[in-house]
């Protein structure tokens, strides 16, 4: 195997036992970058002599007989929505082109403590709206399955890097499933953890009460060790809480799996759903209890989504205003309102502007009551419907998506057809739940991924099932 093909796991041993530099890993991740990026447009920087710099101080600590952590000298990417101090932060937006961030988010300090390499930033849909990467005011990223695909959204740059071994694990955002859909279309593991459990301090706000940073790996092990460096309570992050994580290994026979009825219905694309049956089958076959649960609330998950997310957006997206930093039409206006309104308007795209006037007019007088407040107890009825099925069952098992990968510009023309590829992805976020995506088969010669959904801070829970699949597989 390429050095570039090797998971988190076994490049460290390689690393500790000599076998390689970190330096000849980064230049063999920077190779395939050079070589795969201009088709894949998985990234939308590189930052080649930082990344070196990094590697070669993790080679003298080995050369020393020095201890490093597990993700010293690997090299990882991350979403353009997160800060990097001295690099550019653009969320692949015009309005931020040119931006370069002041200070690094407390997730990226994690890294850089742990040693770890950061070969650059990837490309998303612009301000993380969107399932398919192709809001990007940059360029359109592919899936490396299939280039005529799009590798979901709006983590889709984060996941194409890891699936076409251009790092090897990445970081992205999971606003409404922008990690886990990427993942599952990409064939990648992806990781929503539960909301609070990873500071969100210089992650550029979408929506405030749904955002969380988590990883894009090539196995659940992966997933894990990424996860472990980059939780925990930060004073930056009034929304981050400290819980200690429980060591739950789960054992398959007696495990009590819960399956939704209301994620298997009609529209659902025939041959994903098979795979995601037969999957759960052979759980069933090792000795777990399946259930049938119902988590009525998802009919109205969506809606929920969309007029909490949009509100929010709304309100976060406000301060990017052609005065402060960014792209600007100062010059050409005649006064402060054209200002506004023109550099919004050119600075944005068109994606981002529709959730950012939906937003508006949920929270306008006379409409706040009927739309805002009773979104947001219907999110309540969500979040008690996911309580009242972890009171029966371990974990849940459904699809990441109703379908595989769809092709590019295929549901672009119709944005209520791009909203349901989250349909089953939402409601995690809704009631600020664990969840995770893993490849568990191929449907039309493309990847399909399961969604392992657990409890409140049961990481560990979703991570030990995981790693039953991957066990079964062997």
């Amino acid at each position: 195997m390429k050095l570039s093909q090797l998971n988190i796991n076994q490049l460290h041993q390689g690393l500790v036992k000599k076998e390689f530099s970190s330096r000849e890993i980064t230049k063999e991740f920077l190779k395939q970058i050079e070589k795969k990026n201009k088709e894949i447009f998985a990234y939308l920087s590189v930052h080649k002599e930082s990344a070196l710099a990094q590697a070669k101080k993790v080679d003298a600590l080995i050369a020393e007989k020095k201890e490093i952590p597990l993700l010293a000298g690997i090299p990882a990417a991350i979403k353009d929505i997160i800060m990097i101090e001295g690099e550019k932060c653009t969320a692949a937006s015009k309005i931020l082109a040119d931006y370069t961030a002041s200070f690094s988010a407390t997730v990226i300090k994690k890294l850089e403590d742990q040693g770890a390499v950061i070969l650059g930033k990837t490309n998303m849909d612009e301000f993380a709206m969107g399932s398919s990467t192709e809001n990007s005011a940059f360029g359109v990223t592919r899936n490396p399955c299939d280039p005529e695909r799009v590798p979901g959204g709006s983590s889709g740059g984060s996941a194409a890097a890891v699936a076409s071994d251009m790092c090897a694990y990445a970081l992205g955002s999971d606003t409404g499933g922008s990690i886990r859909l990427p993942a599952s279309f990409c064939g990648t593991v992806g990781l929503k953890p539960t909301y609070g459990k990873v500071s969100r301090y210089g992650l550029m706000a979408y929506a405030s009460s749904l955002d969380q940073i988590g990883p894009l790996t090539k196995t659940v092990a992966d997933a894990k060790i990424v996860y472990d460096a980059i939780k925990g309570k930060d004073p930056l992050d009034s929304t981050s809480v400290e819980v200690k994580d429980k060591e739950e290994k789960m054992d398959i026979k007696g495990l009590k799996i819960g399956v939704p009825k209301e994620y298997f219905v009609k529209g659902m694309d025939p041959e994903v759903e098979k795979v995601i049956r037969e999957t759960i089958k052979k759980y069933e076959k090792g000795g777990a209890i399946i259930e049938e649960i119902s988590l009525a609330g998802t009919t109205y998950a969506l809606p929920v989504y969309y007029i909490i997310a949009t509100s929010e957006a709304s309100s976060n997206l406000a301060r990017y205003d052609g005065i402060k930093y960014g792209f600007s039409k100062m010059k050409d206006s005649q006064n402060l309102l054209d200002v506004y309104l023109q550099s919004r308007e050119q600075g944005m795209g068109e994606e981002v502007r529709r959730r950012i006037m939906l937003g508006t007019y949920a929270l306008s007088a006379g409409y706040y009551d009927a739309y805002y407040i009773k979104a947001q107890k219907l999110r309540n009825i969500i979040k008690q419907d996911f309580a009242q099925a972890f009171a029966k069952v371990d974990v849940i098992l459904a699809p990441v998506s109703p379908t595989v990968a769809f092709k590019i510009g295929d549901k672009t023309a119709d944005p209520m057809s791009m909203y349901l590829a989250d349909i089953y992805t939402i409601s995690v976020n809704l009631a600020g739940l664990p969840a995770m995506s893993l490849p568990c088969g191929e449907a039309h010669d493309l990847p399909v991924g399961l969604q392992i959904i657990g409890p409140e801070f049961a990481e560990n829970k979703i991570f030990s099932v995981g790693q039953m699949l991957e066990d079964l597989k062997k």
